[in-house]
């Protein structure tokens, strides 16, 4: 079955080239022992109108790629997406993305089309990943009837499974970004967030390396393990 067939509500309403560009998008790669250092990735960041993730709405996305062991700035995405209907909220003070902004940004269908046509079959890093995977997938879904399948990897889990001795738990991205020194163009900007996510993970993935977890594979099963250690030591 295409991933466009899984619709849910009503059908979103696409050109017949934004069909064929739907269809043609690539299957994720499956994870493998593709070392780290050559092993292409994408880093996101979303703003969004709020944070509730069954009502709120994606407002922009910025996007990196790393690709053989380095920030490739040649790959880059960032867009705004067009809301018409978009409310005002106190969330504008964090993201700074203004109405008007807003009301003259990219078709939906076209932003997230070009977003994954950027990203191809590579897998995704975030930090806090929860967030933007729920939140991308549910805006896929609603405006392409496209079912995101790509893996996500969150740099807030793989920074204290690789760096214990920082002791910092449950720590934000301002936290790590401070532990190693970064600096930050601009926080709550999606492209600028991404960037310095990016680097953040150049950092983990040099310590993944010391720690013979040399592949994503491996780093989702170091990942695995330490949730379970978490869950324990929680009860």
């Amino acid at each position: 079955m295409n991933a466009l067939s899984w619709l849910t509500g009503r059908t979103p309403q696409l050109t017949e080239q934004q069909r064929q560009r739907c269809e043609h998008l690539p299957t994720a790669a499956a994870l493998d022992d593709t070392a780290l250092n050559q092993q292409r990735l994408v880093v996101i960041d979303l703003e969004t109108s709020g944070l509730d993730m069954r009502r709120d709405q994606v407002l922009s996305i910025g996007a990196v790629v790393i690709e053989q062991g380095a920030i490739d700035l040649g790959q880059q995405f960032e867009c705004t997406l067009q809301r018409h209907d978009h409310q005002v909220s106190a969330s504008v003070l964090i993201h700074g993305l203004a109405p008007s902004a807003i009301a003259a940004g990219i078709a939906p269908a076209e932003a997230l089309l070009g977003f994954m046509e950027f990203l191809g079959d590579s897998p995704l890093l975030a930090f806090h990943a929860g967030f933007d995977q729920r939140m991308l997938g549910r805006a896929l879904k609603q405006t392409l009837g496209y079912r995101l399948r790509h893996p996500f990897f969150d740099a807030a889990e793989l920074a204290p499974l690789l760096c214990p001795q920082a002791n910092i738990q449950q720590g934000g991205l301002d936290d790590w970004t401070d532990y190693f020194g970064l600096q930050v163009q601009q926080r709550h900007h999606a492209s600028a967030d991404a960037l310095v996510t990016a680097e953040l993970a150049l950092i983990l993935f040099s310590r993944a390396r010391q720690q013979q977890f040399d592949s994503l594979l491996a780093l989702e099963q170091g990942l695995a393990g330490w949730r379970r250690r978490q869950q324990a030591h929680s009860l």
